[in-house]
């Protein structure tokens, strides 16, 4: 294979990544209440078995700080996602819900460990010109895969073709990747793994996990509650309250297209603080607005406000060192997962202490404090970005 076949492929494997791991939560609302009536079983304890995915996708963040030091990039893509394939293709087989929330939890370890392997794999693989862009497009994957999975599956479950039959599809997707990797040359991360630990990451590396966590938390308090919010304070009907997620999914894939071409022009030094303040910006009307029709508008302008600014943030740390070391891009994303993992509880409680206008005014509070620390971290910087042109 050609460098630049080899290129190609390699950067496939890595969008597929976030392909699958998208495909694997966008649908669960569709899927629920098909397996609701499989398993016999209520739709709130059928959803509440996901938990086991998202939980181990934490996990899976958790161990991809370590992993590779123990095997490199192509081996972990055959390994993990044949096994995936595999665990998907056979959930046709599953008679219990207790099976099916044990396979889900070996996606979702798995999944987690792949989506830094695909991080890393970016990483590696372009200069610091493209790197954001291309870590921006990733994001991109993960959008389209959310549009396309869910009408994938509520046209097969229309069907009738069973609640499995969704995560087969993506089952053999999972297969594409690990032959894709089995015919491609990734990055020898061991020797620049080497390099990274040679000299301790700056503080403001650290500013940048915690402005992950802080971004991802604040997107949840939004996401979990902006619907609950518009039909029990503005009294808009569930339609027009469940249309809030998606306008905010359409706005944040324009905005991932958008970002993908912009951060060249720019700069991921310029843009890590753009899109720290208009995330903090676009997110106040969303609690200040009363008409559910503005709010619809708004909340797709907030999606794209947010100018894809996980992956800016994590192009931008890596570029703070020399060498950005897989454990260092592990270490970004397991900060993400975290903001993600505790955001049901954290959110949870706040609600049931104050209101759902108050956990949408948290969010925003989240984005204050992940801008101020972003001014922090371009202050602390050590290194200049090369990236602007």
């Amino acid at each position: 294979m050609s460098p630049k076949s080899n290129q190609i492929s390699i950067t496939l494997v890595s969008f597929l990544t976030y392909f699958i791991l998208s495909s694997m939560l966008a649908p669960i609302g569709i899927l629920s209440g098909a397996m609701a009536e499989h398993f016999d079983q209520s739709i709130t304890n059928v959803t509440k078995q996901f938990s086991w995915l998202t939980g181990g996708i934490l996990i899976g963040a958790v161990i991809a700080l370590f992993i590779f030091d123990w095997i490199g990039l192509r081996k972990l893509f055959i390994a993990i996602y044949a096994l995936i394939a595999l665990v998907l293709i056979s959930f046709v087989t599953v008679d219990s819900l207790e099976s099916a929330r044990y396979l889900l939890a070996f996606v979702g370890v798995g999944s987690g460990v792949g989506l830094a392997g695909a991080a890393i794999t970016i990483s590696h693989s372009y200069s610091e010109d493209r790197k954001a862009s291309m870590l921006v497009i990733t994001d991109g994957s993960f959008s389209v895969a959310g549009f396309v999975i869910a009408w994938t599956a509520t046209y097969l479950v229309s069907q009738e073709f069973g609640w499995s039959s969704t995560y087969q599809l993506i089952g053999f997707l999972a297969a594409t990747v690990a032959v894709l990797a089995a015919l491609s040359t990734f990055p020898n991360i061991a020797v620049k793994e080497h390099a990274a630990r040679a000299s301790p990451w700056p503080i403001s590396v650290w500013l940048c996990v915690i402005s992950l966590f802080l971004y991802t938390l604040g997107q949840s308090s939004m996401l979990f509650w902006l619907p609950n919010y518009a039909t029990t304070i503005l009294g808009a009907q569930s339609g027009q309250a469940g249309s809030l997620i998606g306008q905010f999914w359409l706005g944040m894939f324009f905005a991932q297209v958008f970002v993908a071409w912009w951060v060249l022009k720019v700069g991921v030094r310029r843009l890590v603080l753009i899109a720290s303040g208009t995330t903090l910006c676009g997110s106040l009307p969303l609690w200040n607005v009363s008409d559910i029709e503005w709010l619809i508008v708004l909340a797709m302008l907030w999606g794209f406000s947010n100018l894809a600014l996980l992956k800016v943030i994590l192009s931008f740390a890596t570029e703070m060192v020399e060498v950005p070391g897989a454990r260092l891009v592990s270490l970004l994303l397991l900060g993400a997962t975290a903001g993600t993992a505790v955001s049901p509880y954290v959110t949870g409680q706040i609600v049931e202490w104050t209101d759902t206008k108050t956990i949408l005014i948290f969010g925003s509070g989240c984005y204050g404090a992940l801008f101020i620390l972003m001014l922090g971290a371009r202050n602390l910087n050590p290194r200049r970005s090369r990236t602007t042109i």
